[in-house]
This record gives C-alpha cells, sequence and structure tokens, in this order.
C-alpha cells in the first residue's frame, strides 16, 4: 500500500489498518484469565436474573444450581464470542459515525457493557428454560439459535446508541444519514485506482512477497524435541508415611485442560487422618493451543475464594537442591479452608509467573526446540485457627517427599 499510494496517504487509513488488529487473537494466557473472569459476571448477572424472576438457585464459582439440574458456565458461554465481533463492528461504526470524538469513543466503549449484560441475560434466560422445561434446553440446536438471537440484539442495542447519541447532537439526523457508509462513493474510489500512473513500485512489491513465500517452503520445518519421561499413571503411591490414591479428573475439567499427562491423587498420612492432594499435569508442546491453566484462575470458577496469595521459597533438603520458589495460597469456601502450593515445571525453571512462563517457552522453543512443562499443585485442608502453620508443616513434609521423583515425569 505504501509503494502504491506513499506513505502520507497510506497514514491516511489508519483506521482500516487499525481494524487489522481485530483479526489478531490474543495469546492464549490472556484468553483463559479474560475468560474466566467473564464466566465469574455472567455466573453472578445470570443467577441476579434468575431470582429476579423468582426461582431459587444457588451459586457455586460458575455452576448455576437449580436444585434438579446444575449448569456449568463454561468457556463458550463466556461472552468472548460476542465481544470481540461486537468490538469490532462498534470500531467500524465509530469510524463511520458522523459526530463529534466522545460520540466515536463512547459508541466503541459501550460494546463491553452491552456484551457482558446481554450474555448474562443469556445465561440467565437458559436458567429459567431449564428449571421449567428440562435440561436439553441448554444443549443442541436450541442452545445455539439463542447465541445468534442474543448476538444479532446486540448489534441492534449497538445501533440504538449510535441514534441516541446522535439525538443529542444540535442538527439531528436519521441513523442513516449518522453513520457515514460512503457506498455512493465505491465507484469514485475504483476509478482513482484505475488511474494511479505508476504501478512498479506495487509490482516489486508483489514479487519480493512472492517470493518471501516461496522460499518458506525450502526452509526445514522444525519438530519439538520429544523428551524421555516417565508416565505420571506410575508415581509411586508410597512416598514415607503417605499413602497414595490416584482418582479421575472430571471430563468437562480434562476437556478444558487438554493436558498431554496428568496425576490427580489424594496421599493420606499411615498414622493420622492427615492428607495432602496432588496435581500435576504436563504438556509436550505448549505452542499448540494448550498449556498450563494457573490456579488463580482456575479456582475461582470452583467456587473458592482466594483469601491470600504470596510468593514463598520452600527449602526442601539436602546441598543438592536450591530453595525451591513457589505461589502460597489460602482458599476458602464456607467455613472450609485449604492451603495450596503450586508452581510451573518449565524445563529445569520453576516459576510463578505466567508471562515468565510465556517468555521462556519462546526463548526455549527457539534456542532449544523444547516448549514442554506442566504445573505442580498440592493442596491440604486448614483445621481450625492454629491449623494454617500445621498445614504449611504437612504440605512442606510432603513436598520434600515428593519433589525429589518429579523430574522423571516432567523434565528438566
Amino acid at each position: 500500500m505504501v509503494a502504491l499510494i506513499g506513505l502520507k496517504s497510506a497514514l491516511r487509513l489508519w483506521a482500516p489498518l487499525l481494524y487489522f488488529g481485530f483479526m489478531v487473537p490474543l495469546p492464549q494466557f490472556l484468553y483463559i484469565k479474560l475468560s474466566s473472569a467473564m464466566q465469574l459476571i455472567s455466573s453472578e448477572l445470570g443467577v441476579a436474573f434468575i431470582r429476579l424472576i423468582g426461582i431459587p438457585v444457588f451459586l457455586e464459582g460458575n455452576i448455576i444450581d437449580l436444585g434438579v439440574y446444575k449448569l456449568q458456565v463454561a468457556e463458550a458461554c463466556d461472552g468472548l464470542r460476542y465481544l470481540f465481533p461486537l468490538m469490532s463492528f462498534g470500531f467500524l461504526l465509530a469510524v463511520l459515525y458522523r459526530g463529534v470524538w466522545w460520540h466515536r469513543l463512547i459508541l466503541f466503549l459501550t460494546t463491553m457493557p452491552i456484551t457482558i449484560v446481554m450474555n448474562s441475560f443469556r445465561v440467565g434466560v437458559i436458567g429459567i428454560l431449564v428449571d421449567s422445561y428440562g435440561i436439553e434446553q441448554a444443549e443442541g440446536f436450541l442452545h445455539y439459535f439463542e447465541g445468534w438471537v442474543i448476538f444479532i440484539a446486540c448489534v441492534a442495542l449497538l445501533l440504538a446508541v449510535a441514534y441516541l447519541l446522535s439525538s443529542l447532537s444540535k442538527d439531528r439526523r436519521n441513523l442513516g444519514e449518522v453513520l457515514d457508509f460512503g457506498i455512493e462513493r465505491l465507484g469514485d474510489g475504483a476509478r482513482r485506482i484505475a488511474r494511479v500512473p505508476d504501478i512498479r513500485p506495487l509490482i516489486a512489491v508483489c514479487v519480493v512477497f512472492l517470493l518471501s513465500f516461496a522460499s518458506l517452503h525450502g526452509v526445514p520445518s522444525r519438530d519439538n524435541v520429544t523428551v524421555d519421561r516417565t508416565a505420571m499413571v506410575t508415581f509411586p503411591s508410597a512416598l514415607d508415611r503417605w499413602q497414595g490414591r490416584q482418582t479421575a479428573l472430571a471430563s468437562e475439567i480434562l476437556r478444558v485442560l487438554a493436558p498431554d499427562d496428568y496425576l490427580m491423587a489424594n496421599y493420606f498420612s499411615a498414622d493420622t487422618n492427615e492428607h495432602v492432594n496432588l496435581f500435576m499435569s504436563y504438556y509436550a508442546n505448549q505452542t499448540d493451543g494448550r498449556a498450563v491453566h494457573s490456579p488463580e484462575v482456575c479456582i475461582p470458577g470452583s467456587g473458592w475464594e482466594i483469601v491470600s496469595l504470596e510468593p514463598l521459597s520452600v527449602s526442601i533438603g539436602g546441598p543438592e537442591h536450591q530453595p525451591l520458589s513457589l505461589s502460597r495460597a489460602i482458599i476458602q469456601k464456607g467455613t472450609s479452608r485449604h492451603l495450596v502450593y503450586f508452581w510451573f515445571e518449565e524445563r529445569g525453571r520453576q516459576l510463578t509467573n505466567e508471562y515468565l512462563v510465556k517468555w521462556y517457552i519462546l526463548w526455549d522453543g527457539i534456542t532449544k526446540n523444547r516448549t514442554d512443562g506442566g504445573l505442580v499443585r498440592l493442596v491440604t485442608p486448614i483445621d481450625g485457627q492454629a491449623g494454617v502453620e500445621k498445614a504449611d508443616e504437612r504440605i512442606t513434609e510432603f513436598l520434600r517427599a515428593f519433589y525429589p521423583r518429579l523430574a522423571e515425569y516432567i523434565p528438566s
């Protein structure tokens, strides 16, 4: 484009060039965080709407309990499928809007509350239909059809906002006059392109682009290095005084996490009632859209509140082991409290910052051709007011028994 019309003219096209940005997807870990936040908001507002109708309902995280039925407000219902296209459409309307700049800004920003309110309304309507007619109202064609109806309603509301803003102006105009689609000038634009005097720079750019594209086929592809490791199903059931029993994740949770391998096990003390829950996940490739999910995102979705979250360095014994850096959280649901230790195990690094995780995935992918890694999470109950210190001692003791075996299952 710069070769064809020059830099000065190309800068005048900032709006369509910026519009291309809506085609670029968010990084996966940012998408997951935003999705989880939207799920919680949609659940809260949806349940508020159901209660407004007079239907008794209980909310636990993202689970709407109607008594006979329980609805999971999953990622597909987080509203992002509305938000991104509606923001794109709102940006387009703001550019085409004939009015003051702050009208345009309001028109674009309004897409966010419209999405949140309408998606929550959809969740509430589904809850009411399920309560009245059964769980099939939340499945199949009807579920997707409701989604289309709500999106069309979102677009209608956005157009209504544009009309309302235009009505606040001194020179009131109808919606067709306020939104400058410029259809009548399409022919003039086509004729101007035909009158371009010199298209040789454009031809040169196209030739360079085609040659560059063709050269990519000659570059050998790089497959991730396959690292030898032991399947987690073989993880020992006996660790010092701890005896473990493996359990399985629910199918809907496993579908969201999508690990290549995982372990969920409850370890009990042989002589007391103390226990620690161990969860490990492993991903052979974290660049294909699948990657570790931070407990900071998953815990609230299960109905637990994160009371405190702080970094912690734990000595795991022996001069050959450096202190282990991890995140320590206290979570609560009702009167139940649990202590959680977790960290990301990334090719010999123990990380707690998701941004660093993504950076090292990029760096190691370039320098080592490796993007594998995983998550380790330990959970134990807190009993009574003095239970936090005991819970720390318990989980640290288990960590020291467990950690020396970790490298077999999540390689460094």
